[in-house]
């Protein structure tokens, strides 16, 4: 069977941050035929479209499947859903946001998920870690590669390497 190489960008900011990208690694360790890969460092970001909340801790991690996108997406909603996520407003704080970046090249749509994500290369706080792990991946639409977008990137949220850490 195939293995894909997967991207997917972890985002918190709410209650222990550290301990919520922790335990969306660890969850996803546990996904059936998935390997986790490598993760980047973990950034403090602003805040995007909702700005009056708590600063994001967020990451990239690089996986290995063998799930098709929407069992990948189904996995990792479960995920956020055991470990607390609450729906709110659109772009409000959360617990835990696990979303698929970049699926080894394919570009998919349907009512669930969109692969590349369609957001991504507007926002550092995705693009800087994807480029910490894997700087020379391909955006599969754009044609650009992590290192080009975020040098192109208009966004001008703070995003900080900090101190917390994913364990691998």
């Amino acid at each position: 069977m195939k293995s894909y190489r997967v991207f997917i960008g972890l985002g918190s900011n709410v209650g222990q941050r550290e301990k919520f990208l922790n335990k969306a690694v660890a969850e996803l360790k546990n996904v059936r035929d998935t390997k986790v890969v490598w993760a980047s460092s973990v950034y403090e970001t602003d805040p995007v479209g909702k700005t009056d909340q708590p600063k994001f801790l967020n990451a990239a991690v690089e996986i290995e499947t063998q799930l098709q996108p929407n069992e990948l997406y189904e996995e990792v909603k479960a995920i956020e859903t055991r470990l607390g996520r609450t729906k709110t407003e659109r772009w409000g704080p959360r617990e835990i946001d696990i979303d698929i970046l970049v699926y080894d090249g394919l570009v998919f749509q349907d009512e669930e998920v969109t692969v590349p994500h369609p957001e991504m290369e507007r926002r550092k706080f995705v693009l800087v870690p994807l480029k910490e792990i894997a700087p020379d991946l391909v955006h599969p639409i754009s044609g650009m590669t992590m290192e080009e977008l975020v040098a192109e990137c208009k966004d001008v949220g703070r995003v900080v390497q900090s101190y917390h850490k994913i364990i691998l």
